[in-house]
């Protein structure tokens, strides 16, 4: 019929493919934590690998301090991946808590195996100095050295200025952290862009720049590996927050409506989690519903504050109205 014909023309054509409903803002959020983290990973391996040819290739202990402070760099990486490996609705509360356990025990593993490599390097690099004092003449380190440090510095600031971005907009801790990282690898190179050049375009007694500047480096490293230690070693211990944080904590509680004496602060530090536990005192006369609402209000309060996988136990006490016994 006409009229059918006419009726088909005018409906919609049918999807070529499958309706999928849009991200929630929390996957929203955990996607872009894992594209910049991914991006860094991409980027910290193709320089670790370049800066390890070039330091081969270059007879540069400089340039080997620099690859394997970018490989640190990829450690950070990988735990800032691992932390984000899913929520406490995707897995049970008992196989995250040991998750976040294996977590924090290969972060002060990983610290430790770069604070040995560190302190080789600062041995070697020692000696050169001593050899350099005592008459020897090293040769001078290649040509590629010296763009393989200029090259990580521009990808280094890049990725820094990237990651902070992301960071300071997902107000996410770990990536913040991660984008530092990013910026004292191109401090690094800058050190030993500086040590290498002058040991290769000038030489002489400037080539004993080139192992101070693995030196400086190392250094680097080692104060890269204590930040990843010591706080992973509280975290074992599950050591409570600073006393200043939890008297921020209560300051925060305090000013919801509705709650009073917030007490018994207990918390803990999980891994790349936080796990808070506190006792407030309602109204007695105050309905289920809105008591449960408050105890809501806590709950989205702190995981603003200290991420969405925060874990909040809250108890609720009834409040005694005045003379009564």
């Amino acid at each position: 019929m006409p009229e059918e014909r006419e009726l088909m023309k005018r409906q919609p054509p049918k999807p070529d493919r499958p309706y999928k409903p849009a991200p929630r803002p929390g996957e929203r959020r955990q996607n872009r934590i894992y594209s910049v983290t991914l991006t860094g990973i991409f980027v910290n391996i193709v320089l670790s690998a370049g800066k390890l040819i070039a330091s081969i290739l270059g007879r540069s202990g400089a340039m080997l301090a620099d690859a394997i402070h970018s490989m640190s760099d990829f450690a950070t990486d990988i735990i800032v991946l691992l932390s984000m490996n899913g929520t406490p609705e995707k897995r049970e509360e008992e196989r995250r808590h040991r998750y976040d356990r294996y977590e924090t025990l290969a972060t002060v593993v990983i610290g430790i195996i770069f604070s040995c490599v560190a302190i080789i390097i600062l041995v070697n690099s020692a000696r050169s100095i001593d050899s350099i004092l005592t008459g020897t003449r090293p040769p001078r380190p290649g040509l590629i050295a010296v763009i393989a440090a200029a090259v990580s510095i521009v990808a280094k600031e890049w990725l820094y200025r990237y990651t902070l971005r992301v960071g300071n907009k997902l107000k996410n801790r770990a990536v913040i952290t991660n984008a530092l990282h990013h910026r004292s690898d191109a401090y690094s190179s800058v050190a030993t862009l500086i040590g290498i050049g002058a040991a290769r375009f000038i030489g002489g007694p400037w080539i004993i720049l080139e192992p101070i500047a693995a030196i400086v480096v190392a250094a680097l490293i080692i104060k890269v590996s204590i930040e990843l230690i010591m706080p992973s070693l509280s975290e074992l211990f599950e050591r409570s927050l600073p006393a200043s944080e939890e008297h921020r904590i209560l300051e925060m509680i305090s000013s919801i409506q509705g709650v009073n004496d917030p007490h018994r602060l207990h918390t803990r530090s999980l891994g790349s989690r936080v796990s808070i536990e506190l006792h407030i005192r309602l109204n007695h006369d105050m309905t289920i519903d809105a008591s449960h609402q408050v105890v809501v209000d806590i709950e989205e309060l702190l995981r603003r504050e200290y991420g969405p996988e925060t874990l909040v136990t809250v108890h609720v006490e009834p409040l005694a109205p005045i003379g009564w016994q």
